[in-house]
């Protein structure tokens, strides 16, 4: 009997080693956190514009900075691509590097010696599209924070805001956006609108933090 128990003990304690160690920790997606980051940069944008701060050549400039770290959040957050099924916390100090140098070079331009005039209509036409990529980055964060988004979503999605930044800034690189430049920019950016409603509503869930 004492046999019996010997070995009914030998045979729990693996069980109970390994109910005591801690289980792995589970891979963080960071994407509410990089998604809320993207509306706060395109918000001190718009207010650089607003104040005179940032001339159009500037905002354009850091336009293209935003598209940059779009861009990277689109491989990050694709299934199929370097992210895998969720963002590794490696992958996420990465674009965090990369918005704390974008967060740098607006606080740099809006600080520095250049001013613009925000009654201007080049500037007025900047303000106007920055406000729309504003909303739109908006409305994609809004839809990681509740749920309505996956990465899959987030990933096209955020390609598709890299293409408005990538447009807003050729468009003011030379200091002056025109009026057929605003056109085209509304145009794609009436069809980004519809593709985050679309994937906001199309019944499809985020899951993991």
């Amino acid at each position: 009997m004492g046999a019996v128990l010997l070995l009914g003990g030998s045979a729990l304690a693996p069980l109970a080693l390994a109910q005591q160690a801690p289980a792995p920790a589970p891979e963080t997606t960071h994407v509410d956190h990089f998604t809320d980051r993207n509306v706060a940069q395109q918000q001190r944008i718009e207010q650089g514009l607003k104040s005179g701060q940032l001339t159009t050549r500037e905002a354009a400039h850091l336009e293209q900075g935003t598209a940059r770290i779009d861009r990277m959040q689109s491989r990050v957050t694709n299934p199929h691509g370097a992210g895998g099924a969720g963002v590794t916390a490696t992958e996420a100090a990465r674009i965090q590097r990369a918005q704390n140098a974008e967060s740098h070079a607006i606080d740099h331009q809006r600080h520095d010696a250049q001013t613009g005039n925000p009654d201007s209509l080049s500037s007025r036409r900047m303000q106007g599209d920055v406000q729309r990529n504003l909303n739109q980055q908006g409305r994609i964060a809004a839809g990681v924070d509740h749920g309505g988004l996956t990465n899959r979503e987030v990933s096209r999605l955020s390609a598709q805001q890299a293409r408005s930044s990538h447009a807003l800034a050729g468009a003011g690189r030379n200091g002056f956006v025109n009026g057929r430049e605003q056109q085209r920019i509304q145009r794609g950016d009436n069809v980004r609108s519809r593709h985050i409603y679309s994937a906001r509503h199309n019944g499809a869930r985020r899951h993991g933090g």
